[in-house]
């Protein structure tokens, strides 16, 4: 009977959709609907939802698949007053960069974003590791693969692919932290049974607390490897301990665009300085050789030790060269190394925003934050600042520094800074304040004449009503 009625229901949908009376064509109700016209189409609307609404259901497609709920994450979300203030900020920053260093603000302050105000990608790398296990959802809603519950068991050889991507590699480097020869023995038991991308990933985790112990693992992987990205980090790697520093062709080119000179006529010092670049095309040369060089076979090239660089380097002489070194030293240098380039250039006044870039990824959140407080204090923009501080800046009495004090003329000042270029450093002020400086930051920018409801004064206002539970740097 179902079959009738469903197949006479096209008729009587076809009526409605034209507009027409449709009880005359329903011969499988026409005793439901009696004779009365206006009272057989009610009827008929009645009968017809009731079967279409019980008597007919979708069936359930085959490659249906049942996904778990979004996971709760490790901190809070952030208070639901707060929240029309990260939205409003998230549509603001075009920029991935921006918007991840809202993602670490939060994270160090001790809140996530709530997933319907956004949610990250599985290849989102650069988020904070709190939202492993959101990437890691990500990826099971683009898998075919069967979902698995996911574990939350210390990572092991015996459990490794019960973890998914993301929370394998944050529950490797806890435990890279925590043991690190245990950590390397895991990744040399399990890494051949990964991609390449996660390979390069994970490898990447050895930087923590690297030591000789893991020189005879990178050297196979530097060796054997068959992706040339895992073998340049392997290798980078094993500059960073001092290893095959015996100097190629290549980087022998590269020393010969520098040259060791003495200074000084009673204190004789030795200063490595660039010579001078004459076309486009030597100062591209310079900066490949720069590229695939390493510092312990640069430092072998000009007969001098990786150790002495730091002191000879002619900090100032050069920009381009300057943050090409800064750049080959954060690859493959050491952390001993690290540190005396910062000490270099920190009792020569350097401040080169470009080197402090290239040196920022080993660079703790504390380094960091010292460093932008050293450039703001130089006359830096809150901008630069946030370059080199990130979303963990936390500075206190950002308003007395000199870009405090022109962001404020500006706004007294009708003929001052136009209001969009003002507008990227209220934004980097609100990254880069702690919560009593943005709160004197807003009290200050009112005082000039900045209504409290301007939209560039979002992320002042947010950072000034969100509590700061978090990590201090």
């Amino acid at each position: 009977m179902s079959e009738a009625i469903f197949d006479g229901l096209d008729a009587v949908l076809t009526r409605w959709t034209m507009g027409s009376a449709a009880a005359p064509v329903a011969s499988m109700w026409r005793g439901e609907l009696g004779t009365e016209p206006a009272e057989a189409e009610l009827r008929l609307l009645a009968l017809s939802g009731q079967f279409l609404g019980v008597a007919v259901t979708a069936a359930v497609p085959a490659d249906l698949r049942v996904l778990p709920d979004i996971p709760p994450l490790a901190s809070p979300t952030v208070p639901e007053a707060l929240r029309p203030l990260v939205r409003r900020n998230l549509a603001t920053m075009k920029e991935p960069r921006l918007r991840n260093e809202l993602l670490h603000f939060l994270a160090l302050r001790g809140w996530t974003l709530h997933p319907g105000d956004w949610m990250p990608a599985a290849n989102d790398e650069d988020c904070p590791d709190v939202y492993a296990p959101w990437r890691d959802w990500a990826e099971m809603a683009a898998s075919t693969a069967a979902v698995a519950e996911p574990t939350h068991d210390a990572l092991t050889a015996e459990n490794w692919d019960d973890y998914w991507p993301a929370a394998r590699k944050v529950a490797l480097a806890r435990l890279r932290m925590r043991d690190p020869q245990a950590a390397r023995v895991l990744l040399e038991a399990r890494v051949a049974d990964t991609g390449a991308e996660e390979r390069l990933r994970l490898l990447g985790l050895l930087a923590i607390g690297l030591s000789s112990d893991d020189a005879p693992f990178l050297v196979s992987l530097a060796g054997t490897d068959r992706a040339p990205k895992v073998k340049a980090l392997a290798a980078s790697l094993l500059g960073r301990l001092g290893r095959d520093a015996a100097a190629d062709e290549d980087v022998a080119e590269l020393a010969k665009f520098f040259e060791l000179q003495t200074k000084g006529l009673l204190r004789r010092t030795k200063v490595l300085a660039a010579k001078e670049i004459k076309t486009p095309a030597q100062a591209a040369r310079r900066r490949q050789l720069f590229a695939s060089a390493e510092v312990a076979t640069f430092a072998a090239a000009l007969q001098v030790t990786a150790d002495d660089l730091p002191a000879i380097w002619n900090w100032g002489g050069d920009p381009l060269a300057d943050a090409d070194f800064a750049t080959m030293a954060e690859r493959s240098g050491s952390d001993r190394l690290i540190a005396a380039l910062l000490d270099s250039m920190e009792r020569k006044a350097i401040r080169n925003i470009q080197v402090l870039l290239a040196l920022r990824p080993r660079l703790g959140p504390a380094q960091r934050t010292a460093l932008a407080r050293q450039a703001l204090a130089a006359g830096e923009s809150f901008q630069s600042a946030l370059s080199i501080a990130g979303g963990c800046g936390g500075i206190d009495d950002v308003t007395d520094t000199p870009a405090g004090t022109k962001l404020i003329e500006g706004l007294k000042d009708a003929e001052g800074v136009r209001a969009a270029e003002q507008a990227g450093e209220l934004l980097a002020l609100g990254l880069v304040a702690s919560r009593a400086a943005a709160i004197r930051a807003m009290e200050r920018l009112g005082a000039a004449g900045l209504l409290s409801a301007d939209p560039r004064l979002d992320m002042l206002r947010l950072n000034a009503g969100l509590e700061d539970n978090g990590v201090k740097a």
